[in-house]
């Protein structure tokens, strides 16, 4: 997501994410593809695609349904009773059935043709058969046109328990898809523009452009990505990177579209706008990702084709078979109604692609965009995870892993000194060891005197002593002999390929400071629990082979590739998969382009700096390597409810079909066709309710870190 600032992109609007979700949309109405297009939540022929069209239309079906029922003749003769008589009570069915078939059954009806259209028969095509069978055949008796008992009730109920069926289906297909929705909705309608007297002015979001400075009040939401030129405060940003703590935010540090202000009031300057956002682009990996298709999709895809047929060759056949045995009778006419009825691949159409709609939502929650589905599919398979270790296990930049002293200072003390001494240096050594005495809370003492050697270090005067800090340059030119034990350590370190700087007072040598790459805290962790679940970890980075051992020595990891140039870090992939390894590879998403697209699943870290990571299927927002624990475990988790999706939506029709068809007639077991259709509408609905188990996946597993480094 990082661009180049032009003169079009500093006058482009900040509403990209709410655009984006309006189109993202609008063209879902037109995506939701039948049973046969799996990857997508639905069905196209689902006309409106909204729940509220399928909940007005089930309650007046189910309203006409109650007097349809009651004067059905079936129903009076099995039930022993009479219905109240009227001059054209004897109509009721045919006028009421006719309403409920015409509006009730239109958005079957509608579908069918659809799918007609193009050649896809599936879901719609069997219930709109079903539907007109019966109709067609009812209507016949009441005109007199042919003789027998209509079929009113059952067309009643039919419709009826489809319209239940779909509306709780379009419920739940609208909750995961409202991802979209939900983050447009993080960005505010407004903002405050400071104006250049000091004043505020409210001004729509949309018309902030590029190089404004907003002011943004305590709890009020940042309304596009920028900097922070004033103030400080902590933002929640759990909404973006799924973390849960606060983060605090000074003047310089980056703050985020659609996060939420702490208590303070912060001057932000805009630098990015509408589809330049971090936001806009997490929520085009999250519409990608809801459009992408897995393995899994396309064998649920190849599995409701072959049941459409399958359930229309079923059923003439069995229109063949009782129509020879039984006569073309309602008997006959009921069986074939409730085969189409039965075998509707309703909940194998919508096994998959609700898993892939909540699990994307839930991953993007907690900062993992999935940008392939089958990325995520098949991280639950790899057994081997390989680390760039620059950026990914180590933090990128320099910073203190290791201070010894002489004993006649305690640590904090050495590092006051060295800190304060190092205070007006603008060397990365400096900052690095100024950053650590932040960290660890200690207040500084004031500097007399400061001087810079070129090359060797610096001289300060503190209190009444003077201090000198360097490296061994410095060291040789005072001539300075090093107690033993400083000494021991010295050596270890530089085997580590680590930078050492001495504290030196009248040619004593008081404390020595170790400056490396420093180990992500949260790496440890990601270690040891990927690990602990069976997956080899190994390491790839440019830096020297001791740099590189000492990393991996602090990890416990044990293959190790140094000295690896980037353009030969995809055959490094390439080698692991040689030995049968199924490769992660871990990288920053810049130098690691190649690894990552040659590893079977790619995962770009630190996101925050480029939301569109092309090369890698899995992007992760923040810069913590135990995402990948979480990564496989939703791959897993999600996965298996497919699995249970379609082992249910399968053997449902092997054992719903046959009895629909009247395999059990002999024994006096036949399947009633408003059965069928509550048994159909059940199935859709438990497949639905078990995808929606996902939603409450902890993915936040126990990061407590019981390792003693």
């Amino acid at each position: 997501m990082q661009t180049s600032p032009s003169s079009h992109d500093d006058h482009q609007h900040a509403a990209g994410p709410a655009q984006l979700a309006h189109d993202h949309h609008d063209h879902s109405n037109h995506r939701m593809s039948s049973p046969h297009a799996a990857g997508h939540l639905s069905h196209q022929d689902h006309v409106e695609h909204s729940p509220d069209l399928f909940r007005r239309r089930f309650w007046l079906a189910f309203g006409l349904t109650i007097p349809v029922v009651i004067y059905s003749p079936m129903i009076q003769q099995l039930l022993g009773y009479t219905a109240p008589t009227f001059p054209g009570s004897d109509m009721i069915g045919f006028l009421l059935g006719t309403v409920i078939f015409w509006y009730g059954g239109w958005p079957f009806l509608q579908g069918a043709i659809s799918e007609i259209r193009q050649r896809t028969p599936g879901m719609m095509t069997l219930v709109a058969l079903a539907i007109t069978t019966a109709y067609v055949y009812s209507a016949s008796i009441s005109l007199g046109l042919i003789a027998g008992m209509d079929f009113y009730w059952e067309l009643a109920t039919l419709v009826t328990i489809m319209l239940l069926g779909h509306w709780l289906e379009m419920r739940a297909v609208g909750s995961a898809q409202s991802a979209l929705n939900e983050l447009a909705r993080l960005i505010p309608d407004t903002a405050e523009l400071l104006t250049p007297d000091g004043s505020t002015r409210t001004v729509a979001v949309r018309e902030l452009r590029n190089g404004d400075v907003v002011l943004v009040r305590p709890g009020a939401a940042v309304p596009a990505d920028g900097v922070v030129e004033h103030g400080e405060s902590q933002i929640n940003e759990s909404m973006i990177t799924g973390e849960s703590r606060l983060i605090d935010k000074y003047p310089g540090e980056r703050v985020i579209a659609g996060t939420v202000n702490g208590n303070g009031a912060l001057r932000v300057r805009i630098d990015k706008t509408g589809d330049q956002t971090v936001l806009a682009g997490i929520m085009r990996l999250v519409a990608e990702a809801q459009r992408s298709r897995s393995w899994m999709q396309e064998l649920a895809h190849r599995a409701a084709f072959w049941l459409t047929w399958i359930a229309l060759g079923t059923a003439f056949l069995t229109a063949l078979i009782w129509g020879i045995t039984n006569g073309l009778n309602e008997t006959t006419l009921e069986r074939v109604v409730t085969v189409l009825v039965v075998a509707c691949p309703h909940a194998l159409g919508l096994a998959v692609p609700l898993v892939v709609a909540i699990s994307t939502t839930l991953a993007a929650k907690n900062g993992i965009l999935v940008r392939e589905r089958r990325a995520l599919e098949a991280a639950r398979r790899i057994n081997t995870v390989m680390f760039d270790k620059t950026g990914t296990l180590t933090r990128g930049e320099l910073g203190l892993v290791a201070l010894a002293t002489n004993g006649t200072l305690t640590d904090d003390e050495a590092l006051r000194l060295v800190a304060a001494a190092e205070h007006n240096s603008e060397h990365h050594l400096a900052r690095a060891i100024v950053t650590a005495a932040q960290e660890r809370g200690l207040e500084l003492p004031e500097v007399q005197y400061f001087e810079s050697l070129p090359g060797r270090g610096i001289k300060a005067t503190i209190g009444d002593a003077t201090y000198l800090v360097g490296g061994p340059r410095l060291w040789e030119y005072l001539d300075v002999s090093f107690p033993d034990e400083l000494l021991q350590r010295i050596t270890i370190w530089e085997q580590h390929g680590q930078t050492v700087v001495a504290l030196i007072r009248d040619r004593d040598v008081l404390a020595v400071l170790s400056l490396a790459d420093v180990i992500r805290p949260e790496s440890y962790q990601a270690v040891r629990m990927l690990q602990s679940q069976g997956i080899e970890i190994a390491m790839l980075t440019g830096d020297s082979q001791a740099v590189a051992d000492w990393v991996a020595k602090e990890l416990g990891i044990s293959r190790v590739f140094a000295q690896v140039l980037p353009e030969h870090k995809a055959a490094k992939v390439r080698e692991l998969q040689q030995q049968g390894k199924r490769v992660a590879m871990v990288g920053d998403g810049v130098n690691d382009a190649p690894a990552l697209a040659q590893a079977d699943v790619g995962i770009a870290i630190g996101a925050g700096t480029d939301i569109a990571r092309a090369s890698a299927g899995i992007v992760l927002v923040r810069n913590d390597p135990r995402d990948i624990v979480r990564i496989v475990r939703l791959s897993s988790a999600s996965y298996a409810r497919m699995v249970q999706n379609l082992a249910w939506a399968v053997g449902y029709n092997g054992i719903a079909l046959p009895l629909a068809a009247g395999i059990a007639a002999p024994l006096g077991l036949t399947l009633p066709a408003w059965m069928g259709a509550l048994l159909m509408s059940l199935s859709t609905v438990i497949v639905a309710l078990n995808a929606q188990q996902l939603r409450w996946l902890d993915l936040h597993v126990d990061l407590k870190d019981r390792m003693d480094h």
